[in-house]
């Protein structure tokens, strides 16, 4: 019988381990979960919006034992984990504080006497959600999918079923109804008769481009709406005329979060040549001084990767662009021992054609590039098969929107770190995915869209 396990990724103990849900188990929980859709999109909004709210104080009251909770099932450093629960807090505070008003109806002149649009909930939407932020990606496609009235199936990652269950349980303890929200505990395979069955009306993806090609398939052969979060190697220019000492700083805070694992870590730093000399040497003795180690210690900074197969899929990517002609400028090894460290490190001299340009490295490397002038860093942001975020880093704020507006992805940042808000619609184009989640825009992506036309 298959498991779901949980490994300590500090260890490489396992923690934690349950038995896959049976066929059986599987279509009575789906049963039960379509079979609530309707009763949860009758309640009142007022009533949704109470339980969103009550989560919202339940994920404060718990906020020390969820975060311990997230660092030893995945491995990020605590004080990370600390802050992705209060991000959660803040989703649904924001939620249901915009909720009456994302979901109002929207008058629209025409030769009606009266026409608007209505927003009405889909039905039960299926979320697969990845490790790398248990809690955080899973509030932010659930509260928005709750709110608008729709019963959520949660098929989170194999590697977190505690967090899945914990997720589940703090819903249900907020007063949301048992199965209107239910965690799946249940192996990827176990998915597959879930794409045809009609009763399930939208997916939410946000995981590895590989996968969301698949789900694609599967969800457009079902016509089935999606929105997909893919991968991202996200560039992060420095212009001539940057702040090269608030750009060092970010970008460490940017591609080291979360031990490198994040989709819109800074994946490509793209130098012009009058800033190479000083930017690189900065960055070098910043990430020499990077605190690697225990990630229930608050003064760690960088955390072990999640798995070992992610990491030793991390160091085949570099070694592979070493033999290419990268520079191993810091690291780039894997630290031996327990547990599924990798030494903080800076790949400098990159180029088209190595992995650590071409793919997407969810770890803690730098990949350094550099471009001749303003133009080229330009050319080489769009250079990638992804489009998920970027960065502009330059003293005039005006050139920093103009550049802004010609890098190709779904979220610019100039001067700042790129980073996920509810208040902000957040997603990506080209191989990033398709669709937005967070802000009006990614509340609305599952509901019917409906024109109301009176005579």
């Amino acid at each position: 019988m298959k498991k779901l396990v949980s490994v300590n990724p500090a260890t490489g103990i396992v923690s934690y381990e349950i038995p896959c849900w049976s066929e059986k188990q599987l279509r009575e929980v789906i049963d039960n979960v379509t079979s609530a859709a309707t009763t949860w999109s009758n309640t009142t909004l007022d009533d949704r919006i109470n339980t969103i709210r009550a989560s919202g104080e339940l994920l404060k009251n718990r906020r020390d034992e969820l975060a311990r909770l997230i660092t030893s099932e995945m491995g990020k450093v605590i004080m990370e984990s600390y802050a992705e629960i209060d991000k959660c807090v803040f989703a649904c505070e924001y939620y249901a504080k915009h909720a009456p008003a994302f979901l109002a109806d929207e008058e629209i002149k025409s030769d009606a006497s009266r026409s608007y649009v209505t927003y009405e909930p889909l039905g039960t939407v299926l979320g697969i959600m990845p490790w790398n932020f248990p809690f955080w990606q899973a509030f932010r496609f659930a509260v928005p999918a709750l709110l608008t009235g729709n019963s959520i199936l949660l098929k989170h990652a194999s590697n977190v079923p505690q967090s899945a269950q914990a997720v589940e349980q703090l819903f249900h303890d907020a007063g949301i109804p048992s199965n209107v929200f239910r965690s799946l505990m249940i192996h990827s395979s176990q998915l597959e008769p879930m794409y045809a069955d009609s009763r399930i009306r939208g997916i939410a993806l946000t995981g590895s481009e590989a996968t969301g090609r698949i789900v694609a398939q599967k969800a457009g052969a079902n016509l089935k709406k999606i929105v997909l979060e893919l991968g991202g190697s996200d560039a992060f220019v420095v212009l001539e005329d940057a702040d090269i000492e608030l750009a060092v700083k970010t970008a460490m805070a940017s591609r080291f979060f979360t031990s490198g694992q994040s989709c819109i870590n800074a994946k490509r730093i793209i130098l012009v040549e009058d800033v190479v000399h000083k930017f690189i040497s900065q960055l070098h003795d910043a990430v020499k001084a990077i605190t690697l180690g225990d990630p229930m210690d608050p003064q760690t900074k960088v955390g072990p990767m999640a798995r070992a197969d992610l990491r030793a899929k991390l160091n085949k990517q570099v070694r592979t662009s070493i033999s290419m002609g990268a520079d191993p400028f810091a690291g780039c090894y894997p630290i031996k021992g327990d547990g599924y460290f990798y030494q903080p490190s800076i790949l400098n001299n990159v180029k088209k054609g190595m992995p650590a340009y071409d793919e997407e490295l969810f770890g803690p490397v730098a990949s350094i590039i550099y471009a001749r002038d303003g133009q080229e860093a330009i050319r080489i942001a769009n250079d990638s098969e992804y489009g998920l975020g970027g960065s502009v880093w330059t003293q005039d704020s005006e050139r920093g929107e103009q550049v802004a507006r010609q890098i190709e992805t779904g979220t610019v940042y100039v001067n700042g770190l790129v980073k996920s808000d509810p208040r902000l619609p957040f997603g990506g184009i080209k191989n990033s995915g398709v669709g937005r989640e967070l802000g009006r825009h990614g509340m609305l992506e599952f509901t019917n869209v409906k024109t109301i036309w009176i005579a």
